[in-house]
């Protein structure tokens, strides 16, 4: 598993013209190769009659699979850098087809290449974005001497709080990345003087995205948006 991988959380639609011609960019979030296809496949039926359904997609936690298609726009005029703009923003797991509708001027290599980046810019900045991270769900376990200092450290390392338990003990369900057990696992084991007790129960993606905590199946709650 990586670390971390930026991905799309809600895709979204946008939309430039140039010189008549209409871009229309469709981004959307998509896990394995057959997604993107079926998705291609619901585009070029929804556009049937634009002049050209271009499509670049990154799929993968490392981006071990790569595919562009200039769907018979000049040779490297469209896919290639609707392709750069993904990779370029470092994304994994997202599909973006750009729908074109012809408006009777020619655009140039050059103009193709803009105007085609161009719409995948939109098409990101009304998508939502998130950074998963790779982690852990971890219980915490102290008496109430200690939940002060604990408190304190997961505050200050801004670190999700999932549930608390107040019982004869305090339970504190924690959202760590990877990164960070070992060093709060000692910190808090320093500062309880070991009286704290931390168990992984879990390892898992997760994102925050405006103060809220997405893991899980709310990863893609959004892969199914109807074009």
């Amino acid at each position: 598993m990586v670390e971390r991988l930026r991905t799309v959380y809600q895709g979204g639609v946008g939309e430039i013209v140039e010189k008549k011609s209409r871009f229309i960019a469709t981004v959307r979030l998509v896990e394995s190769e057959e997604e993107a296809l079926e998705i291609l496949e619901a585009a070029r039926k929804k556009y049937w009659d634009a002049t050209h359904n271009c499509f670049a997609y990154v799929i993968g936690e490392r981006r071990e699979t790569v595919r562009c298609s200039d769907d018979g726009e000049p040779s490297g005029t469209a896919g290639r850098p609707m392709l750069d703009v993904l990779l370029g923003e470092e994304l994994s797991n997202v599909l973006v087809i750009v729908t074109r509708y012809f408006g009777g001027t020619l655009l140039g290599t050059g103009g193709l290449v803009r105007a085609y980046s161009k719409a995948v810019q939109e098409g990101l900045a009304n998508s939502r974005l998130i950074e998963k991270r790779y982690g852990v769900r971890m219980e915490i376990r102290s008496d109430y001497t200690g939940i002060g200092k604990i408190q304190y450290l997961l505050a200050s390392r801004q670190i999700p709080v999932l549930d608390t338990q107040y019982t004869d003990q305090v339970v504190t369900e924690v959202l760590l990345a990877k990164d960070q057990v070992e060093r709060v696992r000692a910190e808090i084991t320093e500062g309880t003087n070991g009286r704290a007790r931390m168990r992984e129960t879990e390892e898992l993606y997760f994102a925050v995205l405006d103060g809220e905590i997405i893991c899980k199946d709310a990863l893609s709650q959004y892969k199914t948006l109807k074009l």
